[in-house]
């Protein structure tokens, strides 16, 4: 049987850990990662693709799928993600010196969501991209595209909601680990190409879930 309490302490305590300054140089690879679910949630899957920066051509890719041993909680989500994470990771000839990934950094009630995790787990900067928001609250957020509001929680800055894209939800941003408030944004406006999510998440979206125009990158990538 899983001790959520236990763990909801070990996230407390391992947030702790999570630096928020920049700890970088200027990145020459960027990944995007992306975490996802097969076979009625019993095999986690996902994918990490490897960007050059500032070009963003797509260095390598790679898609692990292992049995899901972690269930479905609220807010211990990144202890039945990372262990796939972990998987692909290892499968990486290029290792990246930044890796964006779908879902929370410190922008999670206890500043610790998977962005946060696998961060500290692999001693590298990460950013969390979120679609939905989890906790905090921020102003009304103007339609232009680029415009941004601080989310705060608790009197604390924990992230940014940012207008990607016209006419489209916005995203949540937050740090992960080894990279500042700022920073996080301004990199991910960085990789914004006209859609709503920047490229190294939407590529990785995109081959992890194999769809048409991606399936046909991918084979001219072999």
């Amino acid at each position: 049987m899983i001790d959520t309490q236990l763990l909801r302490q070990e996230q407390t305590i391992k947030a702790k850990q999570i630096i928020l300054t920049d700890n970088f140089a200027i990145p020459n690879l960027i990944a995007g990662a992306d975490v996802g679910f097969e076979e009625k949630g019993s095999v986690t899957r996902a994918a990490m693709v490897v960007m050059h920066w500032p070009s963003l051509a797509i260095v390598e890719y790679h898609i692990a799928r292992i049995p899901t041993e972690f269930p479905y909680i609220p807010g211990l989500l990144s202890f039945r993600e990372y262990p796939a994470l972990l998987a692909v990771w290892e499968k990486l000839q290029h290792k990246p010196d930044l890796i964006m990934i779908d879902g929370q950094g410190i922008a999670h009630p206890r500043r610790f969501g998977v962005a946060s995790h696998l961060g500290l787990l692999l001693d590298i900067p990460t950013i969390g991209i979120a679609k939905k928001r989890l906790c905090g609250h921020h102003e009304a957020l103007d339609e232009r595209v680029g415009s941004s509001q601080p989310l705060n929680d608790n009197n604390e800055q924990i992230g940014w909601v940012f207008r990607s894209k016209k006419r489209c939800k916005p995203l949540y941003i937050s740090p992960g680990h080894k990279i500042s408030l700022n920073a996080s944004l301004l990199w991910v406006k960085h990789c914004i190409k006209g859609y709503r999510l920047p490229e190294p998440t939407r590529w990785a979206d995109g081959i992890a879930s194999n769809r048409a125009f991606f399936n046909r990158t991918k084979q001219n990538l072999a």
